[in-house]
């Protein structure tokens, strides 16, 4: 009985390395069979009508840094 929980425990942690392993490399969120929320066309989780502070300073050096690269690009 304790070999069966022990194959069985160090089966889940070889697939939760595999898993973390596939995170680590490709550096792509973890998401559902059917594409999570995105895929609704919804851009964030919550119904507030503002983005949060964390939220706007996100998008404001997203938004630099794509102002960035394109004055590099025209130069």
């Amino acid at each position: 009985m304790l070999t069966v929980f022990i194959a069985t425990f160090v089966l889940f942690l070889l697939v939760i390395g595999g898993m973390s392993l596939g995170y680590v490399f490709k550096r792509k969120s973890l998401q559902g069979s059917c594409g999570g929320i995105t895929s609704l066309g919804m851009e964030k989780v919550c119904d507030c009508p503002e983005p949060c502070d964390a939220r706007k300073k996100r998008e404001a050096k997203a938004a630099l840094r794509r102002l960035q690269l394109e004055k590099h690009r025209i130069i």
